[in-house]
């Protein structure tokens, strides 16, 4: 925990920014009648019956001192699936700087081994070396940051049905770009002096 509060709490470097990410799932889900119309004094309703149209993987990683979103779609959650989100990150957004600090949950793919599983070895090393990873304690995903924009994500953009891959990509790309725009930053507030004093009952007593 105090490893990634002292991540946190460092200035901003450009060559090695902090990164955050993590994966969920959303259920794409159809109507099976059409929606009654919006009308005056009345909302769109629409019936509680529906179709289950499969389930899409979304991948975010977040640099909360650049104000950075980056939100990419999958149809699963593999190991290969990760490896290639990681390539995406580091090839298209942090081509130039010298390593990218990331900061994640243990799952079991998030892993520098999942980068040999999807890519030949010179590739995967190149991948790796280009990432110091730490990752959030067991029952600690809270103090990742990448967690709390997927909350925000899934209140403004979510929760609702949405019956497709292609209208599930293009509602994310609206709001990241709509909130990469905005500069949208991070208010964390949280530093290992208050870790001390909130969570005491976790340290060791001397």
């Amino acid at each position: 925990m105090e490893e990634i509060l002292s991540l946190y709490a460092k200035p901003y470097d450009p060559q090695r920014p902090v990164v955050c990410m993590d994966e969920t799932s959303k259920q794409l889900v159809g109507n099976t009648r059409e929606a009654i119309a919006l009308q005056p004094g009345q909302p769109r309703r629409f019936d509680t019956e529906y179709e289950r149209k499969g389930v899409a993987n979304l991948f975010l990683a977040f640099e909360p001192l650049a104000s950075k979103r980056v939100v990419v779609v999958t149809e699963r959650r593999t190991t290969v699936d990760w490896a290639y989100f990681i390539k995406h990150l580091l090839d298209h957004y942090y081509a130039e700087v010298e390593q990218v600090v990331l900061v994640m949950d243990n799952l079991n793919t998030h892993h520098k081994a999942s980068l040999y599983a999807a890519f030949p070895a010179h590739e995967a090393k190149r991948l790796a070396d280009k990432l110091e990873i730490h990752y959030t304690p067991k029952h600690g995903s809270w103090l990742n940051m990448a967690e709390i924009e997927f909350s925000i994500l899934s209140r403004q953009c979510l929760e609702r049905r949405i019956d497709s891959r292609a209208s599930l990509e293009h509602e994310v790309k609206a709001w990241e770009y709509r909130r990469n725009a905005q500069q949208v930053e991070m208010d964390w507030r949280f530093k290992v002096e208050d870790a001390r004093t909130k969570l005491k009952r976790l340290y060791p007593s001397y």
